[in-house]
């Protein structure tokens, strides 16, 4: 049985409450020579425009009823994908953006390893670091779960919102979301390029429905790995 606003009970399940699904750009050149892109502006390939398009169709048939997006170009341009399928309107937000690492943008991995392998190991183990001087994961979960939180909260009963953002932005939204203390955020594995996850609302708050869906397996290549 369910319940209805003005306190009927009424036949049928009760709906399935909100959803989130949050929504890793594709492929950019610096993606593919692992180098740490933080807030540097950089463009999708055409291999990541065509991931766009590919996850786009598979999302546009969960009928979203808001999308919300980082105003960094690689968000931005996979976002507008869905745009076009779904009719809806795309709302930025330089708050969902990707976490700022100073000194570290634009080094590869075995840069920052050779140079900073400290930093990186202590980061590693879930130890608060300013990567390159520049964020606290903690610090980005407190700037983007709350723009995302407060989207959410204009969705109906049953509504769904997209969130295009980065992954190292989505992977501490998640963990803020699901209240895991910020240590344990490194055991949310990282999201492949236009792969998602599914948060659905439950009785008590938020939970995990699906992680890093949509491909076939394939290697993480980004910021938070």
């Amino acid at each position: 049985m369910a319940v209805s606003a003005t306190g009927e009970v009424t036949a049928g399940r009760p709906g399935r409450g909100r959803r989130l699904i949050l929504w890793r750009h594709g492929q950019t050149s610096w993606n593919v020579e692992r180098r740490f892109q933080g807030s540097t502006d950089v463009d999708l390939t055409e291999v990541g425009v065509s991931q766009a398009r590919r996850a786009a169709r598979l999302l546009a048939g969960l009928k979203p009823d808001a999308i919300i997006a980082s105003d960094l170009k690689r968000a931005a341009r996979t976002a507008a994908e869905l745009a076009v399928l779904t009719g809806l309107e795309v709302t930025h937000d330089e708050a969902l953006r990707e976490t700022y690492a100073g000194v570290w943008q634009g080094l590869t991995h075995e840069e920052i390893i050779a140079r900073y392998g400290e930093e990186y190991a202590a980061w590693k183990r879930g130890e608060p670091v300013r990567r390159g001087g520049g964020e606290l994961e903690t610090e980005v979960a407190d700037r983007a779960a709350p723009v995302v939180l407060r989207h959410a909260e204009k969705l109906p009963a049953d509504g769904t919102l997209v969130v295009v953002s980065h992954g190292g932005t989505l992977r501490t939204t998640i963990g803020r979301l699901l209240g895991l203390e910020p240590h344990h955020w490194e055991s949310l594995g990282g999201l492949s390029n236009c792969c998602w996850s599914v948060l659905g609302e439950g009785a008590r708050g938020w939970r995990l429905l699906e992680h890093n869906a949509g491909t076939l397996p394939e290697p993480v290549l980004g910021d938070d790995d």
